[in-house]
């Protein structure tokens, strides 16, 4: 996210499963990350793509999430094609989730 130009904090969580449902990602989704960015939940290894298209716009939502961590998605690896053809969630305003295409 630096190389896009983002300000970033980085802090170790010992709590992350209840900051990720404090930041609104339902219960049971896994993943290793969480940001709030312009209002929006980010959680997990999703492609600054996906974010500058939330960002762009706004939906009705509580942001994005790619769950667990794929081996191709972005600071784990792959290309950008890779990134390009991962699945990338948006959580709803009630918890629900679907698919965001960017």
């Amino acid at each position: 996210m630096r190389s896009h130009g983002a300000a970033v904090a980085a802090q170790e969580d010992p709590g992350l499963s209840e900051t990720l449902i404090g930041f609104g990602v339902p219960a049971g989704i896994s993943t290793c990350h969480v940001a709030e960015i312009d209002g929006y939940t980010v959680a997990g290894h999703v492609p600054a793509e996906a974010i500058s298209k939330l960002l762009v716009e706004r939906p009705d939502g509580v942001g994005l999430v790619v769950p667990g961590m794929p081996a191709t998605s972005p600071g784990m690896g792959g290309t950008q094609q890779d990134w390009q053809s991962l699945e990338v969630l948006l959580i709803g305003p009630g918890g629900e989730l679907s698919v965001f295409d960017f």
